[in-house]
């Protein structure tokens, strides 16, 4: 009886040292998870940067002549893919600006914008 007893108190420490093990583990997981996936949303938002940058360099800095309205489209979307109010907000001054004085002015600001978001990490 006294042996079975003891058999019974061992088993129930063992298990209850394997949960809570387990839970740590599982813990330290999910926290594990969460970082990666914060990284990767960053990594993803660089290469949207990125990706805005070199069109927009491609297609107004270096295009000759008008810019399409496909391409103006195509802009449109990268720039709001960044999901940043900042630097929408500085396209939206870009695209509405009346000389070219303006227009270059407020293109280097964005392009700044875009160098700083990728440069804060």
């Amino acid at each position: 009886m006294q042996k079975t007893r003891l058999v019974i108190i061992i088993l129930i420490t063992v298990l209850s040292a394997s949960n809570i093990f387990l839970a740590v583990q599982y813990a330290l997981s999910q926290m594990e998870l969460k970082d990666v996936k914060q990284q990767l949303q960053i990594q993803q938002t660089d290469q949207k940067s990125l990706f805005f940058a070199k069109l927009f360099v491609n297609k107004f800095l270096l295009g000759q002549g008008t810019v399409s309205f496909e391409d103006r489209l195509v802009l449109e979307n990268a720039v709001r893919d960044i999901n940043d109010p900042t630097i929408f907000k500085q396209w939206q001054t870009f695209t509405n600006s009346q000389t070219d004085y303006d227009a270059q002015k407020s293109a280097g600001v964005m392009l700044n914008l875009l160098l700083d978001k990728l440069s804060e990490k």
